[in-house]
């Protein structure tokens, strides 16, 4: 029985937006995220913004508050936080526009300069180290994540719970792996760093032609992370061409010795597609949310071209025989009717 005592999200909405005076404002719903975040876009007397509704305790907006901060110091385009209150989950931002990468590429924007520009990016930020108390990509934190796949993905795809022995398998491979990619000096790795959160902004100067966006789950680690999650799209095809592209794109701005960085970018890409296959499965069945299993084919396309790596020979094997090719075509049992969006 709920407490009609406690304010509704809409009845602190407006109560914040009275306090930072815009409860005069036209709301429009934006789209939304994985999360529990919702957004609106706000105008009012010929000025926009956007409201971020993140309700505790399932979100909490101080990590988006501290890493927001910490890249407009740098002078990059996050979003400028306009007001703020974190114990009930409101954010008031900077409205950055609607250019985001993923829809001007859908609309016939050439993708070369958009992408150079992300990795023209990556190269500046990459100048900086990490603040010292960010947490940090460490193999514990990398280890658990695949936690994801065995114990989402796997059950689903089984109908049963994944064999004790053969989860012991699984993250024994990456035990044996995680190292290389964990060691110092790390960088700040911004997590979601892809075509639906990066806005074009040409009309700034350097890095800051691109805006970003979803970056509150930030950590310290590899600079090949976001790369990846750049070249490596869960949503949308990046042309092999492309990609590879912007790999030698960075390993020359960089300095990056050539064959450990290709041998990172395959680590990497195969933990988090292996981590996000799991996410999608959970989406599905804890949050009723079947529509990113129409990703599927596409991650599973990514891990293929990861495990192709010689490095990562003795885990190719494993997903192999754990995962037939045949089987990751399919549709997960009992998965509704989607249309496809690989």
């Amino acid at each position: 029985m709920s407490d009609s005592s406690v304010p509704t999200r809409d009845v602190l909405a407006r109560d914040f937006l009275a306090r930072t005076g815009w409860s005069a404002a036209s709301r429009a719903k934006l789209a939304g995220d994985a999360s529990f975040r919702k957004y609106e876009r706000l105008h009012l007397d010929g000025r926009a913004a956007v409201l971020m509704d993140a309700p505790p305790p399932q979100e909490d907006v101080r990590p988006f508050l501290r890493i927001a901060r910490l890249l407009l110091q740098h002078g990059y385009s996050a979003p400028r936080i306009m007001a703020e209150d974190p114990e009930h989950g409101f954010l008031l931002l900077e409205d950055l526009g609607d250019d985001l990468y993923a829809s001007l590429i859908r609309q016939g924007h050439a993708e070369l300069p958009l992408y150079e520009a992300a990795i023209d990016f990556l190269l500046d930020l990459h100048r900086h180290a990490a603040p010292a108390d960010l947490a940090p990509y460490d193999e514990a934190r990398l280890i658990d994540e695949l936690g994801l796949f065995t114990d989402w993905y796997l059950p689903a795809l089984t109908g049963g719970e994944t064999p004790e022995a053969l989860r012991r398998e699984f993250l024994a491979l990456w035990r044996a792996l995680a190292p290389e990619v964990c060691l110092p000096p790390r960088i700040l790795v911004l997590r979601d760093f892809h075509a639906e959160n990066l806005i074009w902004l040409p009309q700034r100067a350097g890095a800051a032609c691109v805006g970003l966006l979803d970056f509150q789950d930030a950590v310290a680690g590899h600079p090949a992370y976001d790369l990846v999650s750049l070249i490596e799209d869960a949503r949308r095809d990046v042309a092999p061409k492309l990609a590879e592209a912007m790999l030698r794109r960075y390993i020359a701005g960089s300095g990056s010795d050539d064959a450990g960085f290709r041998r990172a970018c395959a680590i990497l890409g195969a933990q988090r597609n292996l981590r996000i296959i799991g996410i999608f499965t959970r989406l599905w069945k804890r949050d009723g949310k079947p529509h990113y299993q129409a990703f599927m084919p596409r991650m599973w396309r990514l891990v293929e071209r990861d495990l192709a790596h010689p490095a990562l020979g003795d885990l190719r094997r494993w997903v192999d025989a754990t995962v037939p090719a045949a089987l990751r075509a399919s549709p997960l049992p009992g998965l509704p009717a989607l249309s496809r969006a690989s």
